[in-house]
């Protein structure tokens, strides 16, 4: 099995715990500095010596590079988490998410194509919903309306996936994460940096005056998702029209689903929840909304349960609990 993405975030725990059912994975990453790399190094240290692992370093948009690895390796799965992350980033560097998302997405397609990949699986965002007001965000729902190149660029992976199950019958599942926090976490993403601000006595900045609403979903959740689905392989749904195209489903073997906690938090509360697991009271900036950023996500995520009968439950208690003690051991604070 292929894993991308397997120093990020969600590709390490995702790593780990398919070495921990006994799968044979290989772990591709560039190492990218778009963070912090020794933290990416140091996600790798927990897994490296395991005999089912073996890590590749190789950035997606490596056309040559990819073709022989998926040539040499014949997977059976493949879980494409790799990706430029980030909404904000998108404004400042926009072609390193074409460069990633789109080029290296066709890279990963193309590796299935020619080497008769049984699943692939991979990576969408809650941010393709964009400008949808509708609560909870459905797959069923079109979002046809990104605000940021970022959800531009998730969406038009589930298009090229959908392009490649129509013609090539690969079966293709993606997967809309929202908002994803937990131990070995992003140092771009809000609970950690405002867990270091807080401990650093320096303000947090709070966009939207605190209005914002999350989906908060823990990683362990994600991953369980995730697990799941890489062995639901999709089929094509008879039901589906052309008349009244469903965007979840196809006449090709492909899927989209939702994985978030069906649960919205503003983000005052979870500020609040932090400062209790800390110990200590925040300063905050009140700032308003920034470019490409939407108020609030919602998860609808029935079709998740219906189908691989697993739903995100974690408090979010007990997820900032959780993030707060690896924090505090990891930096020493």
């Amino acid at each position: 099995m292929l894993v991308t993405g397997a120093a990020g975030f969600i590709g390490f725990h995702l790593c780990r715990r398919l070495i921990d059912l006994g799968e044979g994975v290989v772990g591709l990453d560039n190492l990218n500095d778009y963070y912090d790399v020794h933290l990416k190094i140091n996600r790798l240290r927990q897994i490296a010596r395991e005999r089912n692992f073996k890590p590749v370093r190789m950035d997606l948009t490596d056309r040559e590079g990819i073709a022989k690895l998926f040539k040499e390796e014949k997977f059976d799965v493949v879980v494409n988490l790799a990706a430029q992350a980030g909404v904000r980033y998108s404004l400042v560097n926009p072609h390193s998410y074409t460069d990633s998302n789109i080029t290296g997405f066709l890279n990963v397609l193309e590796g299935c194509r020619h080497n008769g990949v049984k699943h692939l699986v991979f990576a969408s965002s809650s941010s393709v919903y964009g400008a949808n007001t509708k609560m909870p965000f459905s797959v069923h729902h079109n979002v046809d309306h990104p605000v940021s190149l970022y959800a531009a660029t998730k969406k038009a992976n589930e298009l090229m996936a959908h392009t490649y199950a129509s013609l090539y019958k690969i079966p293709s599942t993606g997967l809309r994460f929202f908002t994803v926090y937990g131990p070995w976490g992003r140092p771009d993403m809000a609970l950690f940096l405002f867990t270091k601000a807080i401990l650093e006595d320096r303000p947090i900045d709070v966009f939207n005056y605190g209005k914002m609403q999350r989906d908060f979903t823990y990683i362990d959740d994600i991953i369980e998702g995730v697990v799941r689905v890489i062995d639901r392989i999709p089929e094509p749904d008879p039901r589906w029209s052309g008349d009244a195209p469903d965007p979840s489903a196809s006449y090709a073997p492909y899927r989209l689903y939702n994985i978030g906690n069906n649960n919205p938090v503003e983000l005052m509360r979870f500020i609040e929840v932090l400062e209790d697991r800390l110990g200590k009271k925040a300063e905050k900036n009140l700032l308003p909304i920034q470019p490409g950023d939407v108020a609030a996500t919602y998860a609808d995520v029935d079709d998740l349960v219906r189908d691989v009968g697993f739903k995100p439950s974690t408090p979010l208690e007990e997820g900032i609990r959780k993030f707060v003690e690896w924090y505090r051991e990891y930096y020493g604070t």
